[in-house]
């Protein structure tokens, strides 16, 4: 996972969930004994710790000076010393009956941490996976131009976060669960930086209704491939600077649409893994740029 060019600080009011693990771990997990943290990376934990309400004192070992691959819920590379886990997930505590006295709720409260999320996290480039909900307040970071998050078990239901994200030139959420996230076609071509989109395995199925979105003029790169599209969205139809389009392994059905022809600069266009029926169309022979089909 790669994130990058991150300026402002994430607020949150709680921070039950699990970031960037490759497995999932409700109980902090020893560090390695065997390597020896790196100096940038502690300093950028120890400032991701002072943004952070810890009412139960579990990042007690996050201490100046200190081995930060031994601290509770950090884990390094056995060779490298890199962390690349860090387990944050609140302790599997049951929430109280909804009419419970305070008194009872008060452990469960003081087993989350709460506060901002330090954009020093970027400075852990070595963390290999990001699981649960995608935290909304990554919207607030309108410098934000390169989001990589592909690869992971992340979920949505909505994408009017990366409205705020005005400065995105790249977007990835491959592998995401977007399946309830009907407002991504708006959303996303409303970005007026946005060069790269890639969407693969989002779980996408066709507009349900006919959309009017905003002429992306800057989008380059359009990836919707294995997802569930049975026919070729009209609104690409208005992206007329598309360098590379992939659809591949869809469920595509049908002629080749012609009006791929209308597309002067296309490099790259995937439409295998389909169930087309006909041959090349004559217009797309026009297209001198066309390197790939």
């Amino acid at each position: 996972m790669a994130i990058a060019t991150m300026t402002t600080a994430l607020p949150i009011s709680f921070f039950p969930f699990l970031l960037l693990v490759p497995a999932i771990c409700f109980s902090f997990c020893d560090a390695n004994s065997n390597v020896l943290c790196i100096e940038s990376e502690r300093n950028a934990l120890l400032k991701f710790k002072n943004d952070l309400v810890d009412p139960s004192n579990r990042l007690a070992s996050w201490v100046e000076g200190g081995d930060c691959c031994k601290w509770l819920g950090v884990v390094c590379h056995n060779s490298t010393g890199h962390i690349n886990q860090l387990h944050l997930a609140a302790p599997p505590l049951s929430a109280p009956d909804l009419y419970a006295p305070p008194a009872e709720w008060e452990p469960y409260k003081r087993s989350k941490l709460r506060g901002r999320i330090n954009p020093s996290l970027l400075e852990l480039k070595y963390l290999t996976r990001f699981q649960g909900a995608i935290p909304h307040n990554l919207g607030n970071l309108s410098n934000l131009q390169y989001l990589d998050l592909g690869g992971n078990d992340l979920k949505s239901k909505s994408l009017q976060w990366v409205s705020g994200l005005s400065s995105l030139q790249y977007l990835d959420l491959s592998s995401a669960d977007l399946y309830k996230a009907n407002d991504w076609v708006q959303v996303a071509l409303k970005l007026p930086s946005l060069l790269e989109l890639h969407l693969t395995d989002c779980g996408l199925e066709d507009d349900p209704s006919s959309i009017s979105v905003n002429s992306s003029k800057s989008l380059v790169v359009l990836d919707l491939s294995w997802n569930s599209l049975s026919s070729v969205p009209r609104w690409i139809l208005s992206l007329h600077g598309l360098v590379s389009i992939d659809l591949g392994f869809n469920s595509l059905k049908g002629p080749i649409p012609y009006y791929f022809g209308n597309f002067s600069f296309l490099e790259v266009l995937d439409l295998s893994g389909n169930h087309l029926n006909s041959s090349v169309p004559n217009s797309l022979y026009s297209l001198k740029h066309l390197r790939y089909l």
